[in-house]
């Protein structure tokens, strides 16, 4: 990198990091994100990058798009999440029960940072590129209503990234196939008869029927998938409040499905209707149960695995693949709709350093590791072919 390049991207790098923390401060949930979108549009115009909206608050920007070659996309997430931040940083979230807890600050820095400098050095691009900003990653569905407005249009390969703090900093998978599990959800309803509790005949009680409910539900995995295939089914809410002395009418369980296999999340949600309604008939009561699947499973396509792994493998040195980890892991992500489009690679960029950069999403104590920002911002313009 000559001299004054060299220059150019310290000031770049900085201020991608002074960047991400303005965008830490301005959270906004999922199909909320007003501010975020105006903030991400002034940087573009700043840099003479032309864009349009895609969704309300959705943007895509292209640069080169004049060019002949392969037109690649690449996508980072807006939104933020519905937690009170814990973080004393002077840069905390100034908005109060939203923060950035899962790191989409830092994707979006780093996107903004590749537009930067692939705009400078469009003579080096072979094709154009198109830049997603994405809302409503975050449950929802903002990747396939972006597909629906347009946002893939003339685009032939896309990639994206996602910070994950079990991983330590350094190290990252980016394997050809699945990546992340698709996902699902279930709401529950038992209903019966309140009383007294001291007169429990009298009564129809929903909150022993969801107990038993509650604890067959862990039995679904075990015995109908297949030993090779991953799934996690979570009961994650037991809603029954009601007096010490009251048994109440009713009780409402929700919880997650987790699979690492297409085509399995219709079956489960059958079992899970089956389970709930014959338990609840057993305890004379019933039950009402809602299963929505959400996410589809990310899975990788091959070649574009493959040439991510090598320019990651650039930008953080050959060491970065931890072979160690099992795949596929059971979050989800709905980056899963763009690989159902078109051929892309999805990759899980390890940020953990042992203390409070390894703090998991989702936690109101998250913050995002900036030291991610160069080497992903040098593996993403590798990625469009501009070398250094």
């Amino acid at each position: 990198m000559k001299k004054s390049d060299n220059r150019n991207w310290q000031e770049l790098v900085e201020n991608a990091v002074r960047i991400r923390k303005e965008l830490h401060q301005i959270p906004e949930p999922a199909w909320e994100e007003f501010g975020t979108a105006s903030f991400i549009q002034t940087q573009l115009d700043a840099m003479g990058v032309s864009w349009k909206r895609c969704t309300e608050t959705g943007i895509v920007a292209s640069i080169a798009p004049q060019k002949k070659g392969e037109h690649l996309g690449f996508r980072a997430d807006m939104d933020g999440l519905r937690l009170h931040e814990q973080n004393d940083a002077w840069y905390r979230s100034t908005h109060p029960q939203v923060m950035h807890g899962c790191g989409h600050d830092g994707h979006m820095a780093v996107l903004l940072a590749v537009v930067n400098w692939l705009n400078r050095h469009q003579d080096r691009l072979e094709g154009p590129v198109t830049f997603i900003f994405q809302p409503a990653e975050e449950g929802g569905h903002g990747a396939r209503e972006m597909i629906k407005h347009g946002a893939l249009e003339g685009v032939d390969r896309i990639f994206g990234w996602h910070n994950w703090p079990a991983i330590p900093l350094g190290s990252g998978v980016c394997p050809e196939g699945p990546l992340m599990a698709a996902n699902g959800s279930f709401v529950i309803r038992v209903k019966g008869s309140g009383g007294h509790a001291s007169q429990p005949e009298l009564c129809r009680d929903p909150v022993l029927a969801g107990a038993a409910i509650t604890l067959a539900l862990q039995q679904i995995v075990s015995r109908n998938l297949s030993p090779q295939t991953p799934g996690v089914v979570s009961v994650t809410s037991f809603d029954g409040r009601s007096g010490a002395t009251i048994i109440p009418e009713a009780v409402t369980l929700q919880g997650s499905v987790r699979l690492g296999a297409e085509g399995e999340m219709g079956k489960i949600g059958k079992a899970i209707e089956s389970i709930a309604t014959s338990i609840a008939a057993g305890y004379n009561t019933s039950a009402e149960v809602k299963f929505t699947p959400r996410y589809p499973a990310v899975i990788n396509s091959r070649d574009e695995a493959r040439r991510f792994a090598g320019c990651l493998a650039e930008g953080f040195g050959e060491h970065y693949f931890r072979s160690e980890i099992e795949l596929p892991i059971m979050a989800s992500e709905d980056f899963s709709y763009y690989l159902a489009e078109i051929p892309g690679a999805f990759a899980l960029i390890g940020a953990g350093d042992g203390g409070r950069y390894s703090v998991p999403c989702h936690n109101s104590c998250y913050d995002f590791n900036d030291r991610l920002i160069e080497p992903m911002v040098r593996t993403l313009c590798l990625l469009a072919g501009v070398s250094f």
